[in-house]
């Protein structure tokens, strides 16, 4: 288990997190024997996240190829980087899942099944897939490579996950809109494994099916080329039925009657575990490595301390996660609908004004033994006087006062100002490839 993060001051999440409602007492049947350990799969949009999101302690991830997944605005992988994300996985004893959950068209189908039996060639370790019949041709194609169904089959009882189980599923994504108690109940009454998302962006549509892309723009949320509208601002009005009023806030940026909070379920993880949930998902292939990194670490250290101790979750802990989630967030926080019927969902406000924040600044390429420097390649303007953190896998987080840098030809700058520029500190020790560096701020309140 990566050390404890080094606490902060606290932060209230929109569900309240509480150490009594871990053990807040429920109908779900729990197994008395000793908990299955969660496989944590963090999503990775390129090579470089992938890296990440094992090094800072995901056991799995799932990435998207060129075509066929439901996030075409990824970077995504080519069968070469694929094959090499695989490889470095597997040396590692972790797992890559490729996406094939686009809701396929018959011109789809002439192209599937040789990306099929590429990704069959390189021992992929799993399929997502969210209609039935991409699942048949890998059925027929490459049945050995086990297939998960995808949140967007909506399953969300256990006679549909009975049926995909039926059909060769290995296993399930849940609908995102199930309460603890439900997913129990299919956890108990099929014998597949259950995923769940328990961080990352929401849609307002269910489990992701949305049309509004498709009408307002011509781009398909299910063809992989979302335009997010749900991210739009509108306006409501109706002339023909008088009195009748939808609620709507609005702060200085405008009104965001479908903009939907993030999903956060960290204070939830025992209670999942428990209810002999299988894998853990976090959302977020278009994100930075810096969230990458900082979900991957968190939820490991809260899964890993559960599974060790089977104590709650301490105040400091607890003030500690919360605060690096907050960190990266941007959005309000809610934990959606895992206690019953959701009351947080909408975010009225797309600002964050007054915040604690994270800014990805750069990623370490390697360190120079003998000149005593990192190398790191910029992906955002820092320098000398920035309060500056590194984040190395499988260590506390370390403050870091760079008070120098230099180009490639040995020569002083004052700031790191261009995209992806390489340049050389002076630092104490080695770090690893793949930490990350980052700036504190805080924006002003307006």
């Amino acid at each position: 288990m990566n050390s404890p993060l080094p606490s902060r001051s606290t932060w209230p999440l929109r569900s309240a997190m509480r150490n009594d409602t871990i053990q807040a007492t429920t109908s779900i049947r729990i197994s008395e024997q000793a908990p299955k350990r969660p496989e944590l799969l963090i999503p990775a949009g390129d090579l470089e996240k992938l890296h990440t999101a094992l090094l800072f302690g995901g056991d799995a991830v799932y990435v998207g190829g060129q075509e066929f997944s439901l996030r075409a605005y990824a970077d995504n992988f080519d069968l070469p980087s694929l094959e090499q994300g695989v490889r470095f996985a597997h040396n590692q004893g972790k797992k890559v899942f490729v996406t094939v959950n686009i809701l396929a068209h018959n011109r789809h189908l002439q192209a599937l099944p040789a990306f099929l039996e590429k990704l069959g060639e390189l021992q992929v370790d799993g399929l997502i897939i969210s209609d039935p019949g991409v699942m048949r041709l890998a059925g027929n194609l490459v049945p050995h490579i086990p297939v998960t169904v995808s949140t967007q089959a909506n399953v969300s009882n256990y006679e549909s996950a009975a049926v995909f189980k039926d059909l060769g599923a290995q296993r399930i994504v849940l609908a995102r809109e199930l309460s603890l108690e439900e997913i129990a109940a299919i956890k108990a009454r099929v014998p597949v494994e259950v995923e769940v998302f328990i961080h990352g962006a929401m849609c307002v549509s269910y489990s992701g099916r949305c049309l509004l892309s498709y009408y307002m723009t011509g781009r398909s949320a299910n063809q992989g080329a979302c335009a997010h509208p749900c991210r739009y601002r509108y306006a409501l009005q109706e002339e023909k039925r008088p009195g009748q009023y939808f609620p709507i806030e609005e702060d200085e940026h405008g009104t965001y009657i479908l903009n939907s909070s993030d999903l956060c379920l960290l204070e939830h993880i025992p209670q999942l575990i428990q209810a002999g949930v299988d894998a853990f998902k976090v959302e977020g292939r278009m994100k930075s490595p810096l969230y990458t990194a900082s979900t991957a670490r968190v939820y490991r250290q809260a899964i890993d301390f559960w599974l060790q101790t089977g104590q709650p979750y301490t105040p400091e802990l607890m003030a500690a996660w919360q605060q690096e989630l907050q960190g990266i967030a941007t959005r309000p926080y809610t934990n959606g609908f895992i206690m019953g019927p959701a009351q947080d969902l909408q975010d009225a406000s797309k600002s964050r004004d007054g915040d604690y924040r994270l800014e990805f600044c750069g990623i370490v390429k390697g360190y120079d033994s003998g000149s005593g420097r990192l190398e790191i390649e910029q992906r955002a303007n820092f320098g000398p006087g920035d309060q500056l953190e590194l984040m190395i896998p499988g260590q506390p987080i370390k403050p870091w006062d760079c008070r120098e840098i230099y180009d490639e030809n040995g020569l002083l700058l004052d700031r790191a100002r261009h995209a992806r520029q390489r340049v050389w500190a002076p630092y104490g020790a080695a770090v690893a490839p793949y930490s990350i560096l980052r700036r504190v701020s805080k924006r002003a309140v307006k």
